[in-house]
């Protein structure tokens, strides 16, 4: 969960170096895919919708990581205290 508040973090302050370091050491592949795509479409595209759409899909990615994260433990203490 770390690495998905430290992947929005960096994106918000525009912290591209640190940002492909989190890239690379990350266990997410998922999330290192959608840096690594944001940052390619970010140095080389000149197209700001390809850029855009790349930060959106990474943002939208984190939003989705993050709720499945904090879901899961409520589910599992919900079926504990049903049983």
């Amino acid at each position: 969960m770390l690495d998905y508040d430290r992947a929005l973090y960096y994106t918000h302050r525009s912290e591209w170096d640190n940002l492909l370091v989190l890239m690379v050491r990350t266990k997410d592949q998922i999330l290192s895919k959608k840096i690594e795509y944001f940052l390619h479409a970010y140095q080389f595209s000149k197209d700001y919708s390809i850029i855009e759409r790349k930060l959106y899909a990474l943002l939208r990615y984190i939003d989705h990581a993050n709720e499945v994260i904090g879901i899961t433990p409520q589910r599992e203490n919900e079926h504990v205290l049903l049983i």
